[in-house]
Parts: structure tokens; C-alpha cells; sequence
């Protein structure tokens, strides 16, 4: 039995996972809005739920578990889809769908094992109104100008999520001011479209689902009345994550709807919001046609721990490609993945804790244990076969490698010794050779570049 430790948003404590039912562990995870290409900030997610997703599926046979179901959903009705829609003259079909396959495309790069389930919004409108109209009839929403509304003040639990003050949530929320609403905080669950709009028949006239209605509606038609984990992006705390437990805990008239809330922080470009003013925005693809792959994008990722924000960098990335070339040739000499590294299950078993398991993975590779490093790796999405060759070193390299690591190891001793000299003339040995590294506060790291000389790595007569 190994214990499962994750931080709960909406407990505000570090709990043992306990599944509601051992016999089939279900998360559910917001996903996008399909309507352009997917930007560096949106990969966040998928990368800490999908290794959520790996790690429940490794634990699920050690702890008796069942199978592991994981779905994340697809929004595709939207005013957003709708305004590009109407600014390219393109059909709401067509930008769905082709915004849907980029989405996945770039998503599979990053080495995402993928969701078992990825339902679309329009899939489900019928599911919608059956739960509109329940909350209706048991007087949580009502009706309002072709409108349909839930009343926040039918359920006085709300705000612990988010735990906000009334006039915070109203500032968080940029409520909308309609003279229909009988509470600035009540939030749209249906409303009517116009003939240039997608559009369905309802009890109350030709419309379109609000936000909120959409997950709740899957996640009750998928797992039931209350599952295991819900997941999604720190932006969605409030008032999106609030809206679904508000109106999914009137509906089932129980106090709870998934048990664990789990929520990932933002991330940051070279220490700024990303933004377009700042001319640091860039998505997924424009990364992958720079070059750099998807597997060095993940490993940047999982430095930073998913409850703190993170800060994309050029020197981030060098780091990871440089590491992880090293890594493939330490891998290179097994055939096959071995055992997976304790302490990297123990890692990622408190919290999801990325850094401690690549720190782990950084100790395996300094055994150059390739076995233990491809297995222990591959819990992490990284090293797998599939990720392509793209960083293999020639074999010229491999061949090389142990002499390469002693001089690093020997460059180390000095530095640690304060003989600075002596650290100097092996760094300068090494560049000689075409031997490039990189320095931080996790050690050395280093790579062979295209001129790389061995006879150059022999001591100077």
C-alpha cells in the first residue's frame, strides 16, 4: 500500500486519497474552449493532471484499486467560438473541429497519455436541460426574460470554495447587470439565441447552455451524483468550479460533489504575465516549430511544483534539453525499462511533487543506472520511445560518456575545494572538446556539440 497525499483547494489540507468506490477511480478535468490555437499557459494543466493520470493508474494495482477513468471535456458552444466565427466568415463546425484537432495534436507532443473520455459540450445539450429543469422544479433556478438563472441565495454554502467575501465575489466575477436577475451573484445557466446563433429547443424557447450547466451536466452523466477529483486551472476556482458545486450539490441534495479539488497555478514568461501587449505570448505550436520538443517542454513544466506559479525561461529550456540528452545516453545501454526508483514514487505520491521526482531522477542518472532511470522516467512521461530521437547522442558521444562525467565530477571537487583555478582549466578542457555545459543549482549537466574533439579531453602533456 502506498498513500496517495494531495492537497485539497477546497479542505485547505494535505489528504490521503481514499476512493469513493475502490473499484473505479474517476477524475474530471476542465479543458478548452476550442476556438484558436492553444497557448504555453494552457499546457500547464495537462501536464500536471495527465501526470495525476499516470500516477493513479501505477498505484491503482499496488492499492487494490480498480480501473482509473479520466475524462476532460471539450467546450465547444461558446461566445468566444461564436465572435470568431463572425470575424473570419468560417462556420462554428469548422473552427471547432479544426481547433479541436490542434488542441489534441499539440497536447500528444507534450507526451499527454490522453483522457479516456473527452466529451463536447454540444454532445450533451439534452443532459443540460434535464438539469436546468430539475433545478427549476426544486426551486434553485428560475426563469427570467427567455433566461434561465440559479439563485445563489438557495444555497448558503456558496463562496467556500473560494472562499471569498460577497463583494470580492462579485468584483472576481464581473457580474453582469441585468434588470432580470434577482441577485447580482445569480449566474446564467440558459439563455436565448438569435437566429445567427447555434441554437436549441427548450422549455423555454430556442436557445444555448451557459458556462457553468456544461461540466456539471457530464460529470453527472458520466460518474454520477459525486466522484473523486475534480481538477482545472486556479482561474477557475471562481466563479466556474463555485457555480458547479453550487448547482450540482442543490441538485443531488448532497454535500458533496467530487471530494477532492485539486487546482494548478499560472504560469509566468521570463517573469511577466504573458500577455500579447508584451510580446510574450506564444503558443504550443509556435514552440514546436522553433524546434524545441515537446519533451523539453514538459520536463521545463515539471520543475516548478503545480500549486506554485511557474516561470517559463530561454534558460529553463536549455537546462531540460541539456539534461535530457543526457539521460537518453545514459538509457541508450538498456534494453529494457526496469524497476521504477522508490523515491520517485514517493515524490509524486506527496503531492505531486515534480521537482523532488526529477531530483530523484538526477540521482538515478548519477548511478547511470539507464534501467532504473528509462522506467522511473517514464512514470514522468519523459524518456519514452515514442518522444522521438531528437536528442540522441551520437555514438561517438556515448562513448565518451564516463570520461566526460569524470572530468564534470572532477571539475565539481575543485569548485567545492575552492581551487577555482584548477575548476577553470577543466571547464576550459571541456570546451576545448566541444563538451558544453550548463550550470544550476542542481548540479552540471552536459551536452556534445557539433564539433566535438575526445583527444581534446585528454590531460595536456
Amino acid at each position: 500500500m502506498i498513500e496517495l497525499k494531495l492537497y485539497n483547494s477546497r479542505t485547505r489540507n494535505r489528504e490521503i486519497f481514499t476512493p469513493i468506490d475502490p473499484d473505479h477511480v474517476r477524475m474530471y478535468v476542465c479543458g478548452p474552449t476550442v476556438y484558436d490555437r492553444a497557448h504555453v499557459g494552457n499546457a500547464r494543466p495537462v501536464i500536471v493532471f495527465d501526470i495525476l493520470h499516470r500516477v493513479l493508474r501505477f498505484l491503482a494495482p499496488v492499492n487494490g484499486w480498480g480501473k482509473v477513468t479520466y475524462a476532460r471535456n471539450i467546450t465547444d458552444i461558446d461566445d468566444k467560438i461564436n465572435a470568431r466565427a463572425s470575424e473570419t466568415g468560417r462556420s462554428i463546425h469548422d473552427i471547432t473541429e479544426e481547433t479541436t484537432a490542434w488542441y489534441l495534436e499539440d497536447m500528444g507532443a507534450l507526451g499527454e497519455l490522453g483522457p479516456d473520455f473527452t466529451p463536447r459540450a454540444t454532445e450533451f445539450i439534452p443532459e443540460m436541460i434535464l438539469f436546468i429543469n430539475e433545478l427549476i422544479e426544486r426551486g434553485h433556478a428560475y426563469e427570467a426574460e427567455r433566461h434561465v438563472l440559479f439563485d445563489v441565495t438557495s444555497y448558503p454554502q456558496y463562496g467556500l470554495l473560494s472562499r471569498r467575501s460577497l463583494d470580492a465575489m462579485i468584483a472576481g466575477a464581473r457580474v453582469e447587470v441585468a434588470p432580470y436577475k434577482r441577485d447580482p451573484m445569480d449566474f446564467v445557466l440558459w439563455k436565448p439565441s438569435t437566429d445567427d446563433l447555434p441554437g436549441w429547443s427548450s422549455p423555454w424557447g430556442r436557445g444555448r447552455p451557459g458556462w457553468h450547466i456544461e461540466c456539471s451536466a457530464m460529470t453527472r452523466a458520466l460518474f454520477g451524483e459525486s466522484f473523486d477529483i475534480h481538477g482545472g486551472g486556479a482561474d477557475l476556482m471562481f466563479p466556474h468550479h463555485e457555480n458547479e458545486i453550487a448547482q450540482s450539490c442543490c441538485l443531488s441534495g448532497r454535500n458533496s460533489f467530487a471530494r477532492i479539488w485539486i487546482h494548478n497555478e499560472m504560469l509566468r514568461v521570463e517573469g511577466q504575465k504573458m500577455a500579447k501587449s508584451l510580446r510574450n505570448f506564444f503558443t504550443i505550436r509556435d514552440l514546436l516549430d522553433r524546434g524545441i520538443p515537446g519533451e523539453v517542454i514538459r520536463f521545463v513544466f515539471l520543475g516548478t511544483h503545480h500549486s506554485k506559479p511557474m516561470d517559463w525561461t530561454e534558460t529553463r529550456v536549455r537546462e531540460a534539453e541539456s539534461t535530457l540528452k543526457k539521460w537518453r545516453t545514459i538509457c541508450d545501454d538498456a534494453e529494457d525499462a526496469g524497476e521504477v526508483s522508490p523515491t520517485v514514487v514517493q515524490a509524486l505520491a506527496n503531492d505531486l511533487n515534480t521537482p523532488a521526482a526529477l531530483a530523484a531522477l538526477h540521482d538515478v542518472a548519477g548511478r547511470r543506472n539507464g534501467s532504473e532511470l528509462k522506467a522511473s522516467a517514464g512514470l514522468l512521461g519523459l524518456l519514452g520511445d515514442d518522444m522521438g530521437d531528437w536528442n540522441r547522442p551520437e555514438p561517438l558521444a556515448r562513448q565518451y560518456a564516463s570520461m566526460i562525467d569524470g572530468l564534470v565530477q572532477e571539475r565539481k571537487s575543485a569548485r567545492l575545494r575552492k581551487d577555482f583555478a584548477a575548476a577553470d582549466r577543466l571547464r576550459d578542457r571541456l570546451h576545448a572538446a566541444g563538451v558544453e555545459l550548463m550550470d544550476s543549482a542542481e548540479g552540471t549537466v552536459w551536452q556534445c556539440g557539433p564539433n566535438f574533439d575526445p583527444e581534446r579531453l585528454r590531460s595536456p602533456k
